[in-house]
């Protein structure tokens, strides 16, 4: 309420200055106009501050897309977890704090919870889903290589590790999930493996659905018992399916599969991916035999490539006796 000076009526004239009050109900109308005006200014200085922070923070996740995860703020994981959490957040922000959450510089028990609960959530956007599925398989696969027998060695703990393992198990088995969902989930699940991933890879790969062949051969890179199915692979058509089975043929060194690996090292027209694939499959096959075409593609102008030839031909040197002893005695515990 809006008062006069005291002892004088509404409309008064004071030395230097014109007082013009209204009265009555023109008060109260005045009183409203001006609290509607103080509102509209506080939302608009609300929205531009929400603006400036949601620029800033689109501006900080760009820039860690290309910054190295050791170069990453120490509060980065914070931060992931503070977009997957807020579902008013713009669904591109959540997809690529999704992407680097699962890195190992910042993955733990917290961003592994903020990830299974959007992948449970059948309300969430189906690429966040997918993409949440995805950032859980490496920390998976460190888990099932490294145990719990050291809980440093592991970013997440063992119940963590069981819970993601669980997770994934019933959202693959529930086919109301979106396909994509439940492909990213098989793709991830393999790299910790499970008795009910043989059955999964066998009915994706036989579906004749040229999304789940590819999942499945995908995942014959970490499921051993699909010789047969990988050399078939490494006949597709498809360039996804036959990156896939080169790289499924390297990593259980199939004898098998030479022809081919040696086909596409030798074959100036094979694209960079799958020449990729191939030097290290080559390396991991038949090492000594592929020397000589790696010490050529060591040569290439393409840096990339000849980083990977030289990789691979330090790999396809046989170790030293002193190498050897010094690995013999790094698998002793004191």
């Amino acid at each position: 309420m809006i008062f006069a000076p005291s002892g004088l009526s509404p409309n008064v004239t004071l030395p230097g200055k014109c007082f013009l009050l209204p009265s009555g109900h023109n008060i109260k109308k005045k009183i409203a106009e001006y609290r509607t005006g103080a509102l509209q200014l506080a939302t608009l200085f609300a929205n531009r501050r929400m603006k400036r922070n949601a620029e800033g923070t689109k501006l900080d996740l760009e820039t860690l897309i290309d910054t190295p995860p050791w170069d990453w703020p120490s509060d980065a994981g914070k931060m992931f977890q503070k977009i997957l959490n807020d579902s008013r957040s713009q669904v591109s922000d959540r997809l690529i704090a999704a992407e680097l959450a699962g890195d190992s510089t910042v993955i733990n028990d917290d961003l592994a919870d903020a990830l299974m609960a959007i992948l449970r959530d059948a309300e969430e956007h189906e690429k966040l889903r997918a993409s949440a599925a995805i950032s859980l398989g490496a920390v998976l696969e460190q888990a099932d290589m490294d145990g719990f027998e050291d809980p440093d060695d592991v970013p997440i703990s063992e119940c963590t590790f069981r819970n993601i393992q669980d997770t994934l198990h019933a959202l693959y088995l529930d086919n109301s999930n979106p396909k994509e969902v439940r492909r990213r989930i098989l793709e991830a699940s393999v790299r910790a493996p499970q008795d009910w991933h043989q059955n999964a890879i066998k009915t994706a790969y036989s579906s004749g659905d040229k999304d789940w062949m590819l999942t499945a051969v995908f995942s014959m890179r970490w499921i051993r018992g699909f010789d047969k199915q990988i050399l078939e692979a490494l006949k597709s058509a498809d360039p996804e399916i036959h990156y896939q089975a080169v790289n499924a043929a390297g990593n259980w060194e199939l004898d098998a599969a030479w022809p081919q690996v040696i086909a596409l090292l030798n074959d100036a027209g094979t694209p960079k991916p799958l020449l990729l694939a191939a030097i290290g499959a080559a390396s991991s096959i038949r090492p000594q035999e592929a020397g000589e075409i790696l010490i050529s593609l060591a040569e290439s102008d393409d840096e990339e490539i000849a980083e990977a030839a030289d990789e691979a031909i330090a790999m396809s040197e046989p170790m030293s006796e002193e190498e050897d002893d010094e690995d013999e005695a790094s698998g002793w515990i004191n």
